[in-house]
């Protein structure tokens, strides 16, 4: 059966170690891979605003879906 990569991207205001490492633990825990971190930076501060934590996991593919079309394209709320 093919399978096909799904993104998992979340988002927090709250850029502190605990906040950051609880997102993390979270997700791993739900099944997800970690796959990385990119912080948005204020200009007038050293720290960041915002950051971006992306996650994978492979699901099989649906009977009969197009790969290039997945199921909530562009309708799925960041959560």
């Amino acid at each position: 059966m093919k399978s096909v990569t799904r993104w998992k991207i979340v988002e927090t205001s709250s850029v502190t170690d605990e906040s950051l490492e609880a997102i993390v633990n979270d997700w791993t825990g739900r099944g997800w891979t970690f796959e990385g971190m990119q912080f948005a930076m204020r200009e007038s501060s050293k720290r960041p605003a915002m950051a971006f934590v992306t996650f994978t996991r492979e699901e099989p593919e649906a009977a009969g879906q197009d790969p290039a079309d997945p199921p909530g394209r562009g309708a799925t709320p960041i959560t």
